[in-house]
C-alpha cells in the first residue's frame, strides 16, 4: 500500500490529504464574523473578494469555469480541466497585506515572457494544474494552494466541468441590427460587437460543485458582482443545484453594481439594468441589498425601485478608486460590505 500522506514521495497524494480550511481562530468576546460566499470571476471577483478579506474570516469564492481564452484556454485545451485562470486570480485576492502575501500573490499572477511554448502562462495557472493531476481532485488542489498562500478564504469552482457559454447576441451585423446571432465560448461573448439577450451554458445543466452548494446554503451573505455580468456572474443561475441553493438559502443576498459598462457585454447598461437581466435569468432569485456608487447611480428612483421589486433596498456609498477608473477601491468598498453586514 502507497503511502498517500502530504510528505510521500511516490509522486502521488490522496486526495483525502487536502488541508483542513480552517477560517482562523475566533475570539469568544468578539461578534462572529459572517459567513460569506462571493460569486463571479476575473477582476470583479477579485475586487470583491480584496474588499471581503477585509470585513471577514469566513469567506468562500464560487467561480465561473468558462473561460477559453489564454492561459487557461491552452491548459483546458490541452490537458481537459478546468480553465484556472478566475481560480488563480481569486486566491491572488485573498492573499494578506502582509509580505509572505504581496509575495505569494505576484508569483501565482506572474506570467512568463518568452519566445517559446510557456509565453503568456502564469504560474498559478500551471501550480493549480499540477496539483489537481497529482491529487486528482480540483477541490482538494485548490485547498492546497490557498493554504500555500496563507489565503484568507477559500476557492471552489462552480461546476465540476468546464464549461462554454453560449450567448444570444443582438446586432452582430451592424446593418442587421435586430437580428440574433448565436456566439459560442466566453472570450468571444465577452467581445462581441452586439449586444448580449441572454446566455445559456454547455453542457446544459452542469453538476454543480457539492462544496460550492454546501458553502451557500451555510451562508450568512450571498455576494454577486461586481464583474462581467453575462460571464462571470449569471453564470451562476444556470447551474440547476447551485441555482437551487442560492434561491432557497437563508443567507441575505447582496448585489454589487458595476462602475461602468463593459463594452460589447454590457453596453448602454443602466445601473438598473443589471438588476433587470439578473431577474430575466433568476425570476425566482430575491434580493436584500443592491451596492451602488454615488457617483455613478444618478436618479436613484429607478434602480431603487427595481431593487424593492425583488425585495431588497438599495444602498448607496462612495465605492469607487479615486483615481478616475471603473475600479473599486478596496478600503472603501470594504466599509461598505461592513456597514451592510452589520446594519
Amino acid at each position: 500500500m502507497s503511502d498517500n500522506s502530504p510528505g510521500s514521495d511516490d509522486g502521488r497524494r490522496g486526495t483525502s490529504a487536502a488541508p483542513s480550511m480552517d477560517p482562523g481562530r475566533h475570539d469568544p468576546a468578539e461578534p462572529t464574523p459572517p459567513r460569506v460566499v462571493a460569486l463571479g470571476g476575473g477582476h470583479g471577483l477579485h475586487a470583491s473578494l480584496s474588499a471581503l478579506r477585509r470585513v471577514t474570516t469566513d469567506i468562500t469564492a464560487v467561480v465561473t469555469v468558462a473561460d477559453d481564452g489564454g492561459s487557461s484556454g491552452r491548459l483546458r485545451r490541452e490537458l481537459g480541466v478546468l480553465p484556472p485562470g478566475d481560480l488563480r486570480m481569486a486566491l491572488a485576492a485573498l492573499c494578506g497585506d502582509d509580505e509572505w502575501g504581496h509575495t505569494w500573490s505576484e508569483v501565482i499572477q506572474h506570467r512568463f515572457r518568452s519566445e517559446g511554448e510557456l509565453h503568456g502562462h502564469a504560474v498559478g495557472n500551471l501550480l493549480i494544474v499540477a496539483l489537481w493531476e497529482l491529487l486528482g481532485d480540483s477541490v482538494a488542489g485548490l485547498d492546497w494552494v490557498g493554504q500555500l498562500l496563507g489565503a484568507h478564504g477559500r476557492v471552489l469552482p462552480m461546476s465540476s466541468v468546464p464549461l462554454d457559454i453560449v450567448a444570444e447576441v443582438e446586432g452582430v451585423d451592424p446593418a442587421r441590427p435586430y437580428d440574433l446571432t448565436t456566439v459560442r465560448g466566453q472570450v468571444a461573448c465577452a467581445s462581441t460587437r452586439g449586444r448580449v439577450r441572454s446566455i445559456s451554458l454547455v453542457p446544459e445543466e452542469p453538476p454543480a460543485s457539492p462544496q460550492a452548494v454546501k458553502a451557500v446554503r451555510e451562508a450568512d451573505w450571498v455576494v454577486f458582482g461586481p464583474g462581467s455580468w453575462f460571464t462571470s456572474v449569471l453564470p451562476h443561475l444556470l447551474v440547476p443545484d447551485l441555482a437551487r441553493a442560492l434561491v432557497e438559502t437563508k443567507a441575505r443576498r447582496l448585489v454589487t453594481l458595476n462602475l461602468s459598462p463593459q463594452k460589447g457585454e454590457t453596453d448602454n447598461f443602466r445601473p438598473e439594468t443589471y438588476l433587470e437581466v439578473l431577474a430575466e435569468h433568476a425570476p425566482h432569485l430575491g434580493i436584500d441589498v443592491v451596492l451602488a456608487d454615488s457617483g455613478v447611480v444618478g436618479d436613484t428612483s429607478r434602480v431603487g425601485e427595481v431593487a424593492k421589486e425583488m425585495g431588497g433596498r438599495l444602498v448607496v456609498q462612495d465605492v469607487a478608486a479615486g483615481d478616475g477608473s471603473p475600479r473599486h477601491d478596496p478600503d472603501l468598498l470594504a466599509a461598505a460590505f461592513d456597514e451592510v453586514f452589520r446594519g
